[in-house]
């Protein structure tokens, strides 16, 4: 049913109350997706012993995952427009669910990499594809709030991963990651099935192959970069082949995706001075998110001592903060506009993040969480209103392009962050125990008060000289290597803070009010 949006009726307030339902399909769809990019990380030690593998193999159960999203994200737009929003969304999700139930019989490590490549083709296109479907079925006046809701799964599924992964790896089979997507999913095909209508198919769309093969090339082997750099060694053969290989890729992309007038990446796209500048933004707070979502744990883990579930409960105040706010930013941000939540939400994100960079091994776990929250609130603040910025600037027939390549731009750079982040970390790590071991003086009062009291604990315990001696050595290599920890952590905070401090005057480019109300169609049955 095609409804105008410009005057209320009976039949558009129940089409209305369908589009809310059919939200539904959309965010549990995006929910477990974003919730399978975290939620296995924590398994992943358990994962490796139980099905006799390493680290090294196993991490290929994240990786093949992620190049399989970064090979399909920027095929979702166009599947969409070609064949349907609802047709490919449907066949995305039931995707996804046959491929959560074979890894969750996976035998061994190989079968369970395979496996992993597979839900990633599946589920990668449920973002692109989820976030622009939000334009099709909802009034353009109502996306703002909808975006809000919907936003609640994309930014609250990475933080409850860590939490239900540790508490799955505790207490049950790790299979169960897998199989709890089944449920969920065939939730969302329902409502999907029953409540979301076809959306129109532009079927004079044309596959750009070489588009499509020159993208896939490209992003997994910029996204291989990122990921293999630091264990492989930034100046090894594999890593200078896979820079040659995506300099090369991009530079013919670029060659032929420019003038072609169905390419699989519109880069006609960021002409739009919105657009691009949401990009920017959204891809650098996406760095400060996800870089936070990766070094917290660790902090938790190493410095605070906490198990995987543990760590998971201390994180969900932040996500809880997140999920509160973007509904209610979602209601009131077409009357006040992206510019002022923009900055306040940027505002909250640096001043809590900066307050991170000042963090002690003692601090409480109560202090830790104020500043996170502080963080929590801003993320719900500037998140959605930037990224639907953008978004509302383009008409519906390019509604699947924008959110494809914003996807892929905001996924690739959150990648390059955590990696970036993660060798900043260590290596200011090891300078710090470096400069820390060549301070401490044998001969100091301090240092022969810390000795006794570490060596007549341990004679306490019934240790004798020679023992209690190498037990002392023990404690000061873990005190020095937790301090510098702790300073490695706050120097890579301080990073954090500088990106969000860059995005604070990009905002005041954007217009503070873009959103188009009324005269769309909106395809709910």
């Amino acid at each position: 049913m095609t409804t105008n949006t410009s005057e209320p009726s009976p039949d558009k307030e129940k089409g209305g109350i369908k589009q809310w339902i059919a939200l539904f399909s959309i965010i549990f769809a995006t929910f477990l997706e974003m919730l399978d990019h975290s939620v296995i990380n924590v398994a992943i030690p358990k994962m490796t012993s139980l099905l006799n593998s390493t680290i090294d193999d196993m991490e290929w159960v994240v990786t093949g995952y992620t190049l399989a999203t970064a090979v399909v994200i920027p095929l979702g737009g166009f599947l969409a427009d070609r064949f349907g929003y609802k047709k490919i969304l449907m066949l995305s999700v039931s995707a996804f669910i046959m491929t959560s139930a074979m890894c969750g019989m996976a035998w061994n490590d190989t079968s369970l990499i395979v496996f992993r490549v597979l839900q990633g083709l599946g589920g990668g296109i449920i973002m692109p594809v989820g976030m622009a479907m939000l334009y099709q079925i909802m009034d353009r006046s109502k996306v703002p709030i909808a975006m809000g809701i919907w936003g609640i799964s994309a930014m609250a599924a990475p933080s409850l991963g860590p939490t239900i992964g540790g508490y799955v790896v505790e207490h049950m089979h790790w299979s169960i990651l897998f199989y709890i997507n089944i449920p969920i999913g065939l939730l969302s095909l329902l409502i999907a099935f029953f409540l979301i209508k076809e959306t129109p198919k532009q079927s004079h769309l044309k596959f750009d192959f070489p588009g499509i093969i020159l993208s896939s090339i490209f992003f997994c082997s910029l996204l291989l970069i990122i990921k293999k750099g630091e264990a492989e060694g930034w100046t090894s053969l594999y890593i200078v082949t896979l820079i040659w290989i995506s300099v090369s890729s991009f530079m013919l992309l670029l060659w032929v995706e420019t003038g072609k007038k169905d390419p699989v990446i519109n880069l006609r796209l960021f002409k739009n001075k919105d657009f691009t500048v949401s990009i920017l933004i959204s891809s650098l707070v996406f760095i400060a998110i996800q870089g936070g979502a990766y070094i917290l744990p660790i902090w938790y883990q190493n410095v605070g001592g906490l198990t995987p579930s543990q760590t998971g409960v201390q994180l969900m105040p932040q996500a809880i903060a997140t999920a509160l706010m973007m509904p209610l930013v979602g209601a009131l941000s077409n009357r006040i506009g992206v510019i002022p939540f923009g900055v306040t939400g940027l505002a909250l994100l640096t001043f809590g993040t900066y307050k991170l960079h000042f963090i002690t091994g003692d601090i409480s776990n109560y202090e830790l969480n104020v500043y996170l929250v502080i963080r929590g609130l801003g993320i719900g603040l500037c998140m959605m209103p930037i990224i639907a910025a953008g978004l509302n600037t383009m008409s519906n027939e390019l509604m699947g392009s924008a959110s494809s390549l914003s996807n892929i731009l905001r996924s690739v750079s959150s990648s390059f962050g955590i990696a970036l982040l993660g060798t900043f970390m260590s290596h200011r790590t090891t300078q710090y125990g470096a400069a820390i071991t060549e301070q401490i003086s044998e001969t100091s009062p301090a240092f022969a008060a810390f000795q006794g009291h570490i060596v007549h604990n341990y004679m306490m315990l019934g240790a004798d000289t020679a023992a209690s001696q190498g037990g002392f050595l023990g404690v000061l290599g873990q005190t020095i290597q937790k301090e510098a920890l702790v300073r490695g952590f706050t120097d890579t905070f301080f990073l954090l803070v500088i990106l969000g401090a860059i995005c604070i005057p990009l905002v005041f480019l954007m217009k503070n009010k873009s959103s188009r109300e009324g005269g769309d169609d909106i395809m709910i049955h």
